[in-house]
Parts: structure tokens; C-alpha cells; sequence
């Protein structure tokens, strides 16, 4: 999922290529846009992956397409996938953490197109307001803020530990193989900043930082509603990448296969990395969130919204306790992806 559009008004004056392009010629349109920018070959990492995602015309999230769900033309699936039960258990929980929900609007950001999971509840809510991708999200009053798999789908930096110094790697692009290497400067204040934080490590460690993410959060939650705020993804401490990860967390996903392979198919596959949790539980409580916790789903579920799975397990629909073992077991989404939230 995403939502975003950190791309400059420039960018959309590049060649528009015809709709329906195939990978290669979309991967060879992706990496001309590079080489227009490259400073002696070289972009930064997190230029690569911005345009690969999100440039206008060739972006993979710009696409007209079906990325999520189960069939062999979307990339990956989601627990929203599931349907109106994920609704109707979000619907539960959102009246655990605020009460009485009438009188919240649910603001949804980086909602992907088609889906309707909260088809089913949101007159329960005081109304239902869904920003997608380039969408400037504005709302204020009683909200119960929701996003799925949207912080991980942000533009990541790569970081390297390399002759005991922390560097930021980019992508050489003015050669017919794209390559990885470091930059000769960090290619912003804000990378720099973050370097000077990290402590020593291991010759070659890589690690992937989605600072767009954290930027993305100061965002939604700097104006001054009240509410809860939800944060469904995947991710990891900072510590635990230091201590578990020595190639970092990207990865890709194109027709549900996981990969590494990063550089290729660029505008046609998913490009996406663990976020840092710990880095994102402080924003929270800056902007004033209290009960500020980081749950695995499958918990966030019992503690919020107990009473309505146990109406799902005993109401005899076989298909619907199947996607309540779904989005609660250890083995499929429920220890795989965690819960932020706070309110305030």
C-alpha cells in the first residue's frame, strides 16, 4: 500500500510513455529518469526507490492495476484484503480505545483502490473519509486515523558501516547493470543526522531507513484533531537491525514472490523495508498521543476487539472463522505484522 507524492512538479514534465508498457521498458524509462539527475552517475538510494514507486506516469503506485489480493496479477496481500470482517473487527476496537463512535470520522490513508473493507461499518462512524495516493489529507475533529501497510511503503535510505564509519549508499545508473555504492555525501541534513546516531557496528552491515515514514507521521499528526491513531505494518526496533539484519530489510514483491532482487523490474515491483517502530513510537507521544503501544496484531485484536471475534468464531460461518485464523494466527498475519496506536 502507499500513499505519497514526494516527487517535485519537474517530474511530470518527463516523456510520457504509453500505458500498459512492459517491465523492461518501464525498468529502461526508470532508470533514464536517473541518469537526467545523476550527479557523476550516482543518484541516492532513496531517489531510486522515490521514483520507482511514485514517479507520476511511471511510478509503480502510479499505475492503473491491482496490486493487492490473491490472484496471480497482484503483487501482494494485505489483511484488508480479507474483506468487511477486518471492518467489522476495526469498527470493535475503535469503540474500545475512544467509546461511542458516531461522533468520529474514519480517516483511512493509503487506501489502494477497489477495496472495501469498511463498506460494511462506516455508518457506524460520523462519516468515512479515504485519502489515496497524491491526496493531501485534511481533517480535524474526532477521528479515529487508520493506515495499513502504508509507512513501509515509503522511500527508504540505505545506510552501510564501512572503515568504522556509518555511510549512505547510492545507485550508479550510468552503466548498463545498476550497481550499489556509497555516496561521496550524504544526500541530505536529515540522512546526515540520523548517521550521527547510529552506534559502531560490523565491516559491510547494511541498513534500510524509511525517514520518508517518519516525515509522513509528523504529517498526519501535527494538525490538532483528537481521536486515535492506527497504524497497522510490518517492522522492527532499530536494535533488532543492528543485531539480525546484515543486508538490511528491502526486499521486493511482484506476483506474490519475495525477493532481494531490488534493482530490477523497477515500476513494475513493489520495493519496501521494515519500519522502525522505536523511531515512530516517540512521534506519537510529541504530538500528545497517550497509551502510546506497540501490539503484534493478533493481540491488538484480543485486547480491543475480543467480543466481536468471539461473535465470529461462534457464528458457524466456516469462511469467516477462516479469515479470523487469518488475521490472528502467529502463522499468517497475526505475529507477522504489528499495531501501533495512541490517543489523545
Amino acid at each position: 500500500m502507499g500513499w505519497l507524492n514526494p516527487l517535485s512538479s519537474g517530474d511530470k514534465e518527463k516523456s510520457r510513455p504509453r500505458l500498459g508498457m512492459e517491465p523492461q521498458a518501464r525498468h529502461n524509462a526508470v532508470v533514464e529518469v536517473l541518469r537526467t539527475e545523476a550527479s557523476s552517475g550516482v543518484v541516492p538510494f532513496v531517489r531510486l526507490v522515490e521514483v520507482a514507486l511514485y514517479h507520476p506516469i511511471l511510478g509503480y503506485y502510479r499505475q492503473d492495476k491491482a496490486r493487492v489480493g490473491k490472484s496471480a496479477e497482484t503483487d501482494f496481500t494485505t489483511a484488508t484484503a480479507l474483506g468487511p470482517m477486518f471492518g467489522d473487527l476495526f469498527a470493535a476496537a475503535a469503540e474500545t480505545l475512544v467509546g461511542d463512535i458516531k461522533n468520529f470520522d474514519l480517516v483511512e490513508v493509503g487506501a489502494e483502490p477497489g477495496q472495501a473493507h469498511f463498506g460494511s461499518v462506516k455508518a457506524r462512524f460520523k462519516a468515512l473519509k479515504t485519502f489515496r495516493l497524491a491526496t493531501e489529507p485534511k481533517f480535524d475533529g474526532p477521528t479515529v486515523l487508520f493506515a495499513n501497510e502504508l509507512l513501509d511503503a515509503q522511500p527508504f535510505h540505505r545506510f552501510i558501516f564501512r572503515a568504522g564509519v556509518w555511510r549512505e549508499l547510492g545507485v550508479r545508473v550510468d552503466r548498463s547493470e545498476l550497481t550499489i555504492e556509497p555516496l561521496s555525501a550524504f544526500s541530505s541534513e536529515a540522512a546526515a543526522e540520523f548517521a550521527k546516531t547510529l552506534p559502531m557496528s560490523e565491516e559491510g552491515w547494511i541498513l534500510d531507513v524509511p525517514l520518508a515514514a517518519e516525515a509522513l507521521v509528523e504529517k498526519l499528526l501535527q494538525s490538532k484533531w483528537s481521536g486515535a491513531a492506527v497504524f497497522f505494518d510490518y517492522g522492527k526496533s532499530l536494535a533488532q537491525c543492528l543485531e539480525s539484519a546484515p543486508a538490511g530489510t528491502a526486499r521486493s514483491y511482484f506476483q506474490h514472490q519475495l525477493s532481494g532482487d531490488i534493482l530490477n523490474q523497477l515500476g513494475s515491483q513493489d520495493l519496501t523495508c521494515h519500519v522502525l517502530w522505536d523511531r515512530l513510537e516517540p512521534l506519537l507521544v510529541k504530538h500528545g498521543f497517550k497509551a502510546v503501544r506497540l501490539d503484534r496484531q493478533e493481540a491488538f485484536w484480543v485486547k480491543y476487539a475480543a467480543a466481536e471475534m468471539e461473535r465470529i468464531a461462534r457464528s458457524g460461518d466456516v469462511e469467516a472463522v477462516g479469515r479470523l485464523r487469518a488475521l490472528t494466527h502467529p502463522a499468517h498475519f497475526g505475529a507477522k505484522f504489528q499495531v501501533l496506536h495512541g490517543i489523545r
